[in-house]
């Protein structure tokens, strides 16, 4: 081999080693100043509110700041594009909720972030299902009584959606190709006023966050008649969606994820550290009463479920013919 050659061979090693040691030498200090951690909601909505009572823990744990940095708008495009384009040098983060992470980039043209190749998951926070309800003056007791009822009636049975291709709005869907129910679906601008329809008489079923629904369950006014997790939920006797249709399941979740190429032991504290905090007592009271269930997951499960959720709605969107807007 030519001498030139052995000498950029050398010098590549050289640099090579030398990019690797400085990168070790920044994990083992993080944090040394405030982290961001964006939020791609707007103030007070419920990631908003979660993100803040996780930050404040993580605050706590890592004696730095964490500044939670709201990006609303666009189904998240706008937050998760610059987490996405953000350095990978683990001071910004970002709180992800299902639907930006995995439904944004299948209904948009030009989500201007990709998943697969610009993000990583560090940590799952929890789930957050979902609950199927109808007017409590109905006959409508269970998810087999829907589905009677809305082929008895083809084409007259309303799904109020939250918002079109929501995660409610396609889990709806899934409910009503599990069933072939033939539901009409009326998309509306945001969750209160697809309950408003219900409530009104307007609509014949709606889906929504448990936190959401919930509320009017117990005034009486309206009836819960599935969840949309794999099973029944603590403290909430209503069945699983699933043990009518077996298989179904469409959950929201939110994960702590970092731009590619964060260094890895800086992701192992963050894991390790959202792990701790999410199965302390006082955290899953809180979560709890929001509808979010905490669960702790490995690095490696991390994202092994982001990417089973991935490829869920990717079918999904698929068999329902959705066309990116």
């Amino acid at each position: 081999m030519p001498i030139s050659s052995k000498r950029r061979l050398v010098q590549a090693a050289a640099l090579s080693l030398l990019a690797l040691a400085c990168t070790t030498t920044l994990a083992e200090g993080w944090p040394t100043k405030p982290v961001r951690m964006i939020v791609p909601a707007g103030a007070g909505a419920a990631p908003d509110v979660i993100a803040r009572i996780l930050g404040e823990k993580l605050a706590a744990a890592w004696g730095q700041g964490v500044v939670v940095d709201n990006r609303p708008g666009a189904g998240g495009i706008p937050g998760m594009s610059a987490l996405a384009k953000s350095a990978p040098d683990g001071y910004t983060i970002g709180f992800v909720p299902a639907a930006m992470g995995t439904i944004t980039p299948l209904v948009f043209k030009n989500p201007q972030f990709n998943p697969d190749t610009e993000l990583s998951s560090a940590a799952t926070v929890g789930i957050s299902p979902l609950m199927l309800a109808v007017p409590a003056t109905s006959g409508i007791q269970s998810v087999a009584d829907l589905a009677k009822h809305a082929k008895a009636n083809p084409g007259k049975v309303n799904f109020a959606a939250p918002q079109l291709n929501s995660l409610p709005h396609l889990a709806g869907e899934m409910v009503n190709k599990a069933g072939a129910m033939g539901l009409f679906t009326v998309p509306f601008r945001a969750p209160p006023e697809a309950v408003t329809a219900v409530l009104s008489g307007d609509a014949t079923l709606t889906i929504d966050g448990v936190p959401g629904l919930l509320q009017h369950v117990k005034s009486g006014r309206l009836r819960a008649i599935g969840v949309t997790s794999a099973k029944r939920l603590p403290g909430i006797d209503v069945p699983a969606v699933a043990e009518t249709y077996p298989g179904y399941e469409a959950i929201g979740w939110f994960q702590i994820i970092v731009p590619a190429g964060t260094p890895q032991t800086v992701i192992d504290r963050i894991n390790a550290d959202v792990n701790r905090i999410t199965a302390s007592p006082e955290i899953t009271t809180r979560l709890n009463e929001m509808g979010v269930y905490p669960r702790q997951d490995s690095v490696t499960a991390a994202r092994s479920f982001f990417d089973e959720q991935q490829k869920a709605m990717k079918r999904l969107v698929a068999d329902l013919g959705i066309q990116a807007q």
